[in-house]
């Protein structure tokens, strides 16, 4: 299929043609960042077709990648019919979650006041929990377990427990972040949680079985169809 002029002026469509580029385009990877954005978009049911940029290959330093996102990160998007009917490029995953959401009218508040709490969950995940446990998973599986030191791995168990105890407080009482409405906050926040206790093999070390109210809903998380899909997407080689 031929792309329109309008999409295919984007380098990154050159490396990773669009068969529909009628679609939302997902540039990303299986990670905790990256299936945000494919669980978000399986939730909202708005059509997209996903792209996997591989690491192994060092796809995310390719020019047309960078010329997307020049942070080398994923994951990214191309929407061709973003605001005015013009296509709309877009990364870091909490900034595409919120321009999802209100692309489709889901999965945030619409009450003014709780949108912005909604915002700030987000936040919380983006500039706390995200960063802490990546770190924990360095310093526990990857090279930094074989650091003599292990303060700097002590630190981020440390942080990891107490980001763990604040969402285990906010989740007294509630089943999702913002009460019984599931949201792009727990879009964002539960991947990573999921991450740390399954792949970073965290669970014990940060105390995991403590924390009851964030197991229940990681538990009621990954039960949702929708969640299930998107861990998965794009499909590895």
């Amino acid at each position: 299929m031929t792309q329109p002029l309008d999409l295919h002026s984007f380098p990154i469509t050159h490396k990773w043609p669009a068969r529909h580029p009628e679609r939302l385009q997902l540039y990303s990877l299986p990670t905790p960042n990256g299936v945000k954005v494919s669980i978000m978009l399986e939730e909202t049911g708005l059509p997209y077709e996903p792209h996997l940029v591989d690491f192994g290959k060092n796809d995310q330093m390719s020019p047309e990648f960078l010329s997307l996102n020049p942070n080398n990160k994923i994951p990214a998007i191309i929407d061709p019919n973003g605001p005015g009917g013009k296509p709309l490029a877009l990364f870091e995953s909490g900034a595409i979650l919120l321009y999802l959401a209100d692309k489709t009218g889901q999965l945030v508040p619409k009450d003014e006041a709780a949108r912005y709490e909604t915002i700030q969950w987000l936040m919380f995940q983006m500039g706390g929990i995200g960063p802490m446990f990546g770190q924990l998973g360095f310093f526990h599986k990857f090279a930094g377990k074989d650091y003599e030191d292990k303060r700097p791995r002590d630190r981020y168990v440390a942080e990891s427990k107490r980001l763990l105890a604040v969402l285990d407080q906010r989740l007294q009482g509630r089943n999702w972040l913002m009460g019984d409405q599931y949201t792009i906050a727990d879009i964002a926040t539960f991947p990573w949680v999921r991450n740390l206790v399954g792949f970073y093999e965290a669970g014990d070390l940060v105390g995991f079985s403590e924390f009851a109210n964030v197991k229940r809903s990681l538990d009621a998380f990954v039960a949702r169809p929708a969640v299930a899909r998107g861990l998965g997407i794009p499909a590895r080689g």
